[in-house]
């Protein structure tokens, strides 16, 4: 008996504004809810699903994995499994998701004056303030990585060289910011979320906030010094 065949997979249908603008395809890509906040999370480095889904509140399963999908098809982001011993898969960013990081940052500093207080509904996750503080660090010279604590746990960035941020594989860095503590950081900083805040909206300087003893700088090296000023 012929064996039946199997109907050819259909293509997924996209949503599109159908419009020959830059704009309007870049929001094909990423305009959905949820897209950019993944991406935000993808920039500090390759993640789980669960460890997505634990840092994204709000979000359904099935939306989480929908959007995955589509940034996978739009080749925004990437599933792969991990080496032995490990049997995890997880996502990351490619050449052109990483692309997007200038696109957050400049998201991160426009959204900052919106955030005059935290309402008891808001979630909050430490290194969501790594792209608002990139904007105050983007003076710093000496490069390496810092390691900022806050009361709601500890994050990583890359920094110096006078920019406000340094695209992932540029130089060999990676991501530029990652979760928890850094392994070996250049230089150590504590403050509160507060004082974040501000530095994002530019209501106070580094070098202020250090010298009101608002942030402490803990650490020898160049960068250590820089920051404390000397």
């Amino acid at each position: 008996m012929p064996r039946q065949q199997q109907p050819a997979a259909r293509p997924v249908r996209r949503r599109s504004y159908d419009q020959f603008d830059a704009t309007a395809r870049a929001l094909d890509s990423v305009g959905d809810r949820w897209t950019l906040l993944i991406v935000r999370e993808l920039l500090g480095g390759p993640r789980r699903y669960t460890d997505l889904h634990a840092d994204l509140p709000g979000v359904s399963t099935d939306v989480l994995a929908s959007r995955l999908k589509d940034m996978e098809q739009a080749g925004l982001a990437l599933r792969r499994k991990l080496p032995p011993p490990s049997a995890a898969s997880v996502y990351e960013l490619t050449e052109r998701g990483r692309g997007l990081l200038p696109v957050l940052a400049a998201l991160a500093e426009w959204g900052a004056p919106a955030l005059a207080a935290r309402r008891p509904t808001d979630a909050v996750r430490a290194h969501w303030f790594a792209l608002p503080l990139l904007g105050a660090l983007a003076g710093l010279t000496r490069e390496g990585v810092l390691e900022v604590r806050l009361d709601e746990g500890a994050f990583h960035l890359r920094v110096g060289g006078g920019a406000g941020f340094v695209l992932p594989g540029a130089d060999g860095y990676g991501a530029v910011y990652g979760y928890g503590p850094a392994d070996r950081p250049d230089a150590l900083i504590v403050l509160g979320a507060e004082v974040c805040l501000e530095l994002a909206q530019g209501a106070a300087t580094l070098a202020e906030a250090v010298k009101d003893s608002r942030v402490e700088v803990q650490g020898d090296g160049p960068l250590a010094a820089e920051l404390r000023g000397e």
